[in-house]
């Protein structure tokens, strides 16, 4: 009787040595009847109406087996196969809760990170480094994440700092100390600038990643810390809204409108002495006509601006509303929209199933423990299948952790007699 083929025969090399042919998450693993979880599967239009129900627990099967195949992928020799396998574990882990698979392999996979950081370019740099804040964020914010940046963050930090590294690792993730981030955006203050302005150079994306990552660390730190830091800022970010480039001039203001919303709740009498000058500049730029820039430059800059001088001068903010399912998050001052930029940029498409599913994002954003609905609920609701198909996933999660406790409590009663 011939021997059934190996279902991991597809993780092999090639003739010749050549690289892993890595197949990331297709349209077809995508669609309703596999279950895949990556950027592909968060698309609502690959779910119509009608149609079968999925075997949740097989479909878990399979995707925890083509993830391990993946995680095995990231020591290959081949630096190609190793990129391409963060990038598949990158659509994972940001479109489908894997709490449990990570948790069992969580020094795995922070192994590997630090290797691919160590061993990589600044293209599988980058990967790892994103990887590593998904992680985290799978993790929620216990021990474990804890022991993840020990282990990875002096290494980027070391990554950041190195002046001889490239401009892409160095800008990848920069989620460590204040201090270093300080060390690196403080750089455009300096004063030899032309008479356009801050002078741009091939460091402004890394001064924008860096202003950004301290901005959002900021608005966790404790009011004492918050106003040594106002005072040692304050003064000296506007001089960034003269830069000439359109994402550091946006990242300068919105930066600003979040310090003044954290003076203000620390003092409620906070003053700024140059309120007249700097609302000079942001009403210059809320209006901008230069002919020289870009229309969709132009009315980007001037929409964001306009928002800016109002938090400036009139306190106010344009409330936002986000709609995740059955939810509505309202965005409602610029330290939340911070923090919902942050992770959005993260998250990307799977930014609303982590809304709905993760409970470290739920905490992060004071929305309560998950909502669960019966099938007879969602049917009721007028929402689409494929956000029917979200609160499935999450039911399955709970009933397997259930399962999971059952299962503890038997093998206890077995072994007491």
């Amino acid at each position: 009787m011939p021997k059934p083929k190996k279902r991991g025969s597809n993780h092999q090399r090639g003739a010749g040595g050549q690289p892993r042919n890595v197949q990331p998450f297709s349209d077809e693993d995508a669609s309703i009847e596999t279950m895949s979880h990556c950027s592909g599967f968060s698309d609502p239009a690959s779910f119509t109406e009608d149609g079968p129900e999925v075997d949740e627990e097989a479909t878990q099967e399979d995707l925890e087996y083509k993830l391990k195949g993946f995680i095995d992928l990231t020591l290959d020799k081949s630096a190609k196969t190793r990129q391409a396998a963060l990038e598949s574990l990158k659509s994972a882990f940001s479109s489908k809760i894997l709490y449990e698979f990570i948790m069992e392999r969580r020094m795995t996979l922070t192994d590997s990170i630090e290797r691919c950081i160590k061993k990589g370019k600044s293209d599988e740099q980058c990967a790892a480094a994103g990887l590593a804040c998904l992680l985290c964020v799978q993790m929620g914010s216990g021990i474990e994440s804890e022991e993840i940046f020990k282990t990875l963050g002096p290494l980027l930090k070391k990554i950041v700092c190195d002046g001889t590294a490239s401009i892409q690792a160095r800008q990848a993730e920069l989620y460590s100390t204040m201090e270093c981030l300080e060390n690196i955006f403080t750089k455009a203050y300096q004063r030899d600038r032309d008479t356009n302005g801050v002078s741009s150079t091939h460091n402004t994306v890394l001064h924008i990643s860096a202003l950004l990552a301290w901005t959002l660390l900021l608005t966790i730190c404790p009011m004492n810390e918050v106003k040594k830091k106002i005072e040692m800022h304050l003064h000296k970010l506007p001089s960034l809204l003269s830069c000439d480039d359109l994402n550091m001039r946006i990242a300068a203001g919105e930066t600003l409108a979040l310090l003044f919303e954290l003076a203000r709740e620390t003092d409620a009498d906070f003053f700024y002495e140059d309120m007249e000058l700097l609302t000079e500049k942001l009403r210059a730029l809320a209006t901008d006509g230069n002919k020289h820039r870009a229309k969709v430059d132009k009315r980007k800059q001037r929409s964001v601006f306009r928002d800016v001088l109002r938090a400036v001068e009139e306190r106010d903010f344009p409330t936002e509303m986000v709609k995740f399912g059955p939810e509505r998050m309202y965005i409602d001052c610029w330290v939340k929209k911070q923090t919902y930029d942050t992770f959005k940029e993260i998250l990307g498409s799977g930014m609303q199933y982590h809304l709905q599913s993760n409970d470290f994002l739920r905490n992060v954003f004071e929305l309560g423990p998950p909502v669960m609905l019966d099938a007879a609920a969602l049917k009721t609701m007028k929402i689409s299948r494929f956000e029917r198909h979200l609160y499935n996933s999450a039911a399955f999660k709970a009933r397997t952790k259930a399962r999971s406790k059952c299962r503890d409590k038997r093998a206890d009663v077995g072994e007491f007699f």
